[in-house]
């Protein structure tokens, strides 16, 4: 599993990486005002359906099902499957974008109430919205072509897909910029790029499947017991999720009440998107086909051992990162986006975010192996409780505190709702199946906290040196201070680990080895 999620995590951190270049690029043509915030969240409605049925309930409900069909009947009846698949996806998606073509401006004033104020911004945000609608059907078929290959073991195409979508996104971007376009031009010109990207997403991964023998053919078939059996997982998954999208949606409502604050919001997810895809994707991806095949042949032993490690290793990875992202928050926000129509303002308010959604970066990337255990046992609703638990938490943290932190309240309500329902599904876990929380397992978590305590004022203190000795103006300044402390901070962590004899040190080390 190391070795498998080594692979996912070097090609899912060149995805994020690039992401954060498209971001860079998106920052500095049109930084967080009218603009970028109309973009945002136009882009916010396609992804919420995307999260709720393409790369949410979909994958999770589709790779087990695929898995069991190749174990079954084979690699015929596993294309036959997703072909089926496929064809339905592309009738029922085709009857979603039409309705959102109808329907959106009804639903940008739902979303993002607080835009009705400022002249044009709504306008400006339904045109956006109908242009990129159809990104929805693109990546649905991607989610399904990466759930093929994931379930065939094949992991590094899946994971470098994304990295097409940036890729065409940012040449796109650089086109804008060069031709010199003004922000209103860029924003319609954006949008065409992110289908273009989406269209590149899925295509790259059709050559590898082409050549395991499959011929996607068109073949409505409905009544498929592994298309019924697909939907069966996928309701009570999609109201689970549908549960998390109520967290985006009551977040969008609040800030879209305040200026530039959807887009501070955005860039500051976006940063977390590195450590949760890097840990939690890429360590989630492998953990769950482990998981849906041991559970397939009841191997209780295997699932417990396997869920047990894949979240040792997110927590030994995204603990530290926790608290490097707290402490180092402005400088990584300014080396990243303080350049073009992105101000020194707009750092501080985003860095405020980034700092605030990190206490719940652990939840975030345990999530992704937690939730794929109880849909591999054939329990979906535990994910639907513990994700309505989130939404009612995050709701409440933000009707409490939004009159006093305004949109800060929307990255903590998150972040804590996340974490009460990581707690839900471990508890849950534990009680139905035993042997996750053990002795050992908290002496370990325990270690890494005191490794990353140790790490804090560490990576404090340089930041502060460094930011007085070279000042933070200047991408050749903002790159010393924003990535030496990143530096330090891995150094003294892994001291520490190796101090604290922490296991996941060696097995990191020994993944990281060439085979002899």
């Amino acid at each position: 599993m190391m070795k498998a999620a080594g692979v996912v995590s070097s090609l899912t951190l060149v995805s994020r990486v690039l992401g954060l270049l498209r971001e860079q690029v998106f920052a500095a043509l049109l930084g967080a005002g009218f603009y970028a915030d109309a973009f945002n969240t136009a882009f916010r409605i396609p992804n919420l359906l995307r999260d709720l049925f393409a790369e949410g309930a979909l994958s999770a409900a589709f790779v087990p099902t695929y898995t069991r069909a190749l174990h079954e009947g084979g690699t015929r009846r596993a294309h036959q499957l997703a072909s089926r698949l496929l064809t339905l996806l592309a009738a029922v998606l085709g009857v979603v974008v039409a309705l959102g073509l109808v329907f959106a401006r009804p639903l940008v004033h739902a979303i993002a109430p607080g835009f009705e104020v400022v002249p044009g911004k709504t306008e400006t945000t339904v045109a956006l919205t109908r242009v990129m609608l159809p990104f929805l059907p693109l990546v649905s078929f991607a989610a399904v072509t990466m759930g093929m290959l994931n379930a065939q073991e094949r992991f590094a195409m899946p994971a470098l897909s994304p990295a097409m979508f940036n890729l065409v996104t940012i040449g796109w971007g650089l086109a804008l910029w060069r031709i010199g376009f003004a922000p209103a031009q860029v924003a319609v010109g954006w949008a065409l790029g992110t289908l273009l990207g989406g269209a590149a997403q899925f295509l790259i991964q059709v050559p590898p499947l082409w050549s395991e023998g499959w011929r996607p053919r068109p073949q409505w078939a409905p009544s498929d017991p592994g298309i019924r059996a697909i939907a069966s997982l996928m309701a009570p998954a999609t109201v689970g999720l549908a549960a998390l999208q109520v967290n985006i949606f009551v977040g969008q409502i609040f800030a879209s009440q305040e200026p530039s604050a959807v887009s501070w919001l955005q860039y500051a997810f976006r940063i977390l998107y590195l450590p949760i895809g890097i840990f939690g994707v890429a360590v989630g991806t492998i953990a769950t086909t482990g998981l849906a095949r041991r559970a397939a042949v009841g191997d209780m032993d295997g699932l417990r051992d396997t869920l047990s490690r894949s979240l040792s290793l997110v927590s030994f990875l995204t603990i530290p990162a926790t608290v490097g992202l707290i402490v180092l928050a402005v400088p990584i926000v300014r080396l990243l986006f303080e350049r073009g129509r992105f101000q020194p303002a707009d750092t501080e308010a985003t860095a405020a975010a980034v700092a605030l959604y990190s206490i719940g970066l652990v939840a975030y990337t345990a999530v992704k192996v937690l939730a794929p255990a109880f849909y591999a046992l054939g329990s979906p609703r535990v994910p639907l409780l513990a994700s309505a638990l989130a939404v009612a938490t995050n709701v409440l943290v933000i009707l409490t505190l939004h009159r006093t932190l305004g949109y800060r309240a929307v990255a903590l309500g998150q972040a804590v709702g996340m974490l009460l329902s990581v707690g839900v599904l471990v508890g849950v876990f534990q009680r139905r199946v035993g042997g996750l929380i053990t002795g050992p397992f908290l002496g370990r978590l325990a270690r890494m906290a005191a490794g990353a305590a140790v790490m804090a004022p560490a990576v404090w203190a340089v930041a502060r040196w460094l930011e007085a000795r070279f000042g933070t103006h200047g991408l050749a300044a903002q790159a010393v201070t924003g990535l030496a402390p990143v530096g330090c901070g891995v150094i003294v962590y892994a001291a520490c680990a190796r101090v604290l004899h922490l296991p996941e040190t060696d097995a990191l080390v020994a993944a990281a080895r060439p085979p002899p």
